[in-house]
């Protein structure tokens, strides 16, 4: 009789899981490269402690999480080329967020939904171009980028008053998500995780339901330096550099590999992993 129940147990913990995992769609990842900054940056420049003379290619990327069901996530969305605060960095090259898209035949009304991993202007500049996406973004991010930031003193840097307008647009039309804190489920298979305090509250994306399981870690890691000797950003770049090395320990624990743990600027990883044209890759 006790073995009888155990089985109908076992067969029924199994039909769950399964069906679990039936709903889990299954992703493609890919890094989507629209700008390069034409400036010599080395890796001290991004990391405390890095090399004078790794050379970097500082490359801006939005990030497409392509659903087997249709839905296409992006990770970001880039800026405009009119922004300011491009010409620090003296580009080299430069294609329009939703047109690097269309590369992969993805047009921008395909866009279903985009996670913001934080609201620096070359990250979120180019929300307008996706007319039908469903934003995700923390709460206390958004609090702090739309409130507390513009009062004095000041704590704007990196941050874009047009953008701020932007995202309120975006809130008043329902079209954006606040999410509350840490290790949260959005869409099936992807969760997103804060404590590395780029910004007042940004996270990080991790898709599970793989066979690599990836973290899209955004400026949450800016380059690879940061995850490879566990370094720090330079100043201004985090809020907090010991939440900032915590986080990226805790990044290694969810991944089978640091390459699997995608930084926000390295164009390492355009050498990294399988061209599938026009400097795409897939991270897989």
């Amino acid at each position: 009789m006790l073995y009888r129940i155990s089985l109908l147990i076992t067969v029924f913990l199994f039909v769950i899981h399964t069906d679990v995992d039936a709903q889990t769609p299954a992703y493609k990842i890919y890094a989507v490269p629209f700008a390069h900054s034409g400036y010599p940056f080395t890796a001290a420049d991004w990391a405390q402690g890095g090399s004078k003379t790794e050379q970097l290619d500082i490359t801006f990327s939005i990030w497409l999480i392509k659903s087997s069901t249709g839905r296409c996530i992006l990770v970001d969305a880039g800026f405009e080329r009119d922004i300011e605060d491009a010409k620090e960095f003296q580009l080299s090259s430069y294609i329009r967020p939703d047109s690097a898209l269309r590369q992969l035949g993805v047009k921008p009304e395909d866009v279903t939904d985009v996670i913001i991993s934080h609201p620096h202007w070359d990250h979120i500049d180019g929300v307008n171009h996706f007319p039908k996406a469903q934003f995700w973004m923390q709460k206390e991010d958004f609090d702090y980028f739309v409130g507390r930031a513009w009062q004095q003193p000041k704590d704007t840097g990196g941050f874009a008053k047009r953008d701020v307008r932007k995202l309120t647009e975006l809130n008043l039309a329902g079209r954006l998500k606040l999410i509350s804190g840490d290790n949260q489920q959005i869409l099936p298979g992807i969760k997103v995780f804060t404590g590395s305090k780029h910004t007042y509250g940004s996270q990080y994306v991790l898709v599970d339901k793989i066979k690599q399981p990836t973290i899209i870690a955004s400026d949450n890691v800016w380059i690879e330096a940061n995850i490879r000797q566990l370094l720090p950003p330079v100043k201004g770049g985090t809020l907090s550099p010991a939440g900032y090395i915590a986080a990226m320990k805790r990044m290694k624990t969810m991944v089978k590999q640091s390459k699997y743990i995608i930084p926000g600027h390295d164009g390492v990883v355009y050498k990294r992993f399988p061209a599938v044209g026009n400097g795409i890759v897939q991270i897989k």
